[in-house]
């Protein structure tokens, strides 16, 4: 995670969860949960990214296990606090482009608003040290934005490589640049490759969610 996005997301820790309160994706959101208990029943879960826990406290009460990592140790202290008492979470501070030092026998990984934030040129490279966290046959669920015109923050720019930027303002009012990559199910679908079999996509009017088995 580069040091501007770690930073944005300690600072903004205590006031995250509040996209998530917004009335208009409510439904979207039920189906998400939905899927993602169905899904990841009785598996053995790495997730990557945890934030404030949000998606761990839900897979935590019906996974076999879950190790939550995340970088930022402002929003892990919040997610240990959300999940206190669920039997089989755990957490570990760890870089999401260093997960081969996390010890586990995992038999699924989860990753939630991640993908958006990785450089498209480094989303190849992060797949492949995903991948080999987990078995043959084991499953890969992420979820993530869809671009809504008048609902998401406007794109600021454009780089070179096709990597898009917003500009998130704070309560208090300091201001980010943060990458947002929107990719479509296309674009998805390439990256994944040969890697990843029955490759599931769902396109919901904010959020997408693809769910596929290592190949």
């Amino acid at each position: 995670m580069s040091s501007d996005l770690r930073r944005y997301y300690a600072d903004r820790a205590a006031e995250y969860d509040r996209v998530y309160q917004k009335p208009e994706r409510q439904a979207d959101l039920a189906c998400l949960r939905e899927a993602l208990c169905a899904r990841l029943k009785g598996q053995r879960v790495l997730e990557v990214a945890c934030g404030t826990g949000y998606w761990t406290e839900l897979i935590g009460r019906v996974a076999a296990s879950v190790l939550a990592t995340d970088v930022n140790p402002e929003v892990l202290a919040i997610a240990k606090a959300r999940c206190e008492g669920i039997a089989g979470v755990r957490f570990v501070e760890a870089d999401a482009y260093a997960l081969t030092g996390v010890a586990g026998d995992f038999t699924a990984a989860f990753a939630g608003f991640w993908w958006s934030h990785i450089p498209k040129d480094r989303i190849p490279a992060f797949l492949s040290a995903l991948h080999s966290m987990l078995p043959q046959g084991g499953w890969v669920i992420f979820v993530d934005n869809r671009y809504v015109p008048g609902s998401s923050t406007p794109i600021a720019r454009t780089d070179a490589d096709g990597n898009t930027y917003q500009n998130r303002r704070l309560q208090d009012g300091r201001s980010y640049e943060v990458l947002k990559n929107f990719p479509d199910e296309g674009e998805i679908r390439l990256l994944l490759g040969d890697a990843a079999t029955q490759v599931q996509y769902e396109a919901l009017t904010y959020y997408w969610l693809v769910a596929y088995r290592i190949g």
